[in-house]
C-alpha cells in the first residue's frame, strides 16, 4: 500500500457533512498518514480545528481567508480570529493568496489581505498555504519577498509555470500536485513542472471536495484518492509510487510540523 499525507482538503465543506467520519476512515485504509483540514475562512477554521481535535494526530487544520473572500477581510478582526486559532494548534496560514481569474474581490483588496496573512506567517512563525490564479507576477514578487523576510509556505494545486514554481522554490518554499495532473489537458509544461520540483520540495493533495483525479473525475474528491496522483506524478518523474508517496508525507511532516509515522505503511 502507498503511503501518503493529503496536504490540503477541505474536509469541513458541506459535502462531506453526510459521511465525513466515513471519508476520513476510507483515507485511513488507503494509506493515508494524515489530512492537512484547510481553513479558507474564520468560519471554515472553526470547523477545520474542531475536526483536528476530534481526529487528533491524523487531522491537522489551518486558518485563514481566501482571496475570494478578501473584499471582506478586516485586518484586525481577522487577523485576531487567526491568531487566536493559531494559538489552539492550527499549523499553517491560510488558504490565502490571489485569485485574478475569478476576481470576486478587488485585487488590491486581495494583496492586503495576503500580504497580511502572510506577515502573520512570519510573526506565528506557521507556513502560508497559498492559492494562486491567473495571478502569477504579482504572487511571484509576494512569495519572494515573504521568503525573504523568512515565510515558509507552499503554492498549493499548482497549475502556474515553472518560472513561478522556481521562484517559489528559490525563496525556500513548496509546490504542491493535485489531482489535476490526471487530466487529459495536464501534460506538457505541466510535466516539465513536475519533474523540476526536488524531491524535498514537493507535496501532493486532494483539494477535496474538489478536483477528483481520472478516473474519478466530476464526482465529489476525497483525501483517499491522493494515491492517484502519487501514482501520476511519480510516472512522470520515473520514480516509484511508494517512495514518492513517503518522500511527500515526510515533506508535508517537515513543512507543517507534523508528527507521523510511515512504518507498516510499505
Amino acid at each position: 500500500m502507498t503511503a501518503f499525507l493529503d496536504s490540503h482538503a477541505h474536509l469541513g465543506d458541506q459535502a462531506f457533512d453526510a459521511d465525513r467520519d466515513a471519508v476520513i476512515g476510507n483515507a485511513r485504509a488507503t494509506g493515508a498518514l494524515g489530512i492537512v483540514c484547510i481553513g479558507e475562512s474564520i468560519a471554515a477554521a472553526e470547523r477545520a480545528a474542531t475536526l483536528a481535535s476530534r481526529h487528533r494526530g491524523f487531522v491537522w487544520s489551518t486558518a485563514g481567508v481566501h482571496p475570494h473572500d478578501a473584499a471582506d477581510f478586516d485586518d484586525v478582526r481577522d487577523c485576531a480570529a487567526i491568531r487566536d486559532l493559531a494559538s489552539r494548534g492550527a499549523v499553517a496560514i491560510g488558504e490565502c493568496g490571489l485569485d485574478y481569474h475569478y476576481d470576486h474581490s478587488p485585487r488590491l483588496m486581495q494583496r492586503r489581505a495576503f500580504a497580511a496573512q502572510l506577515a502573520l506567517a512570519r510573526d506565528l512563525d506557521r507556513p502560508a498555504v497559498v492559492h494562486t490564479r491567473e495571478a502569477e507576477d504579482d504572487t511571484r514578487a509576494m512569495v519572494v519577498e515573504a521568503g525573504n523576510a523568512g515565510v515558509r509556505g507552499v503554492l498549493h494545486c499548482f497549475t502556474g509555470s515553472g518560472a513561478l514554481a522556481e521562484a517559489a522554490l528559490s525563496a525556500g518554499w513548496y509546490v504542491s500536485f493535485s489531482g489535476i495532473v490526471t487530466f487529459k489537458k495536464w501534460g506538457g509544461d505541466g510535466d516539465d513542472v513536475i519533474r523540476l520540483v526536488p524531491a524535498d520540495r514537493l507535496l501532493v493533495e486532494s483539494d477535496s471536495p474538489y478536483l477528483a483525479p481520472v478516473p474519478h473525475r466530476g464526482r465529489r474528491n476525497e483525501p483517499a484518492w491522493v494515491s492517484l496522483t502519487v501514482a501520476r506524478v511519480a510516472a512522470v518523474r520515473g520514480v516509484d509510487a511508494t517512495a514518492l508517496g513517503a518522500e511527500t508525507s515526510r515533506n508535508a511532516a517537515r513543512l507543517f510540523g507534523l508528527s507521523i509515522t510511515l512504518e507498516n505503511h510499505s
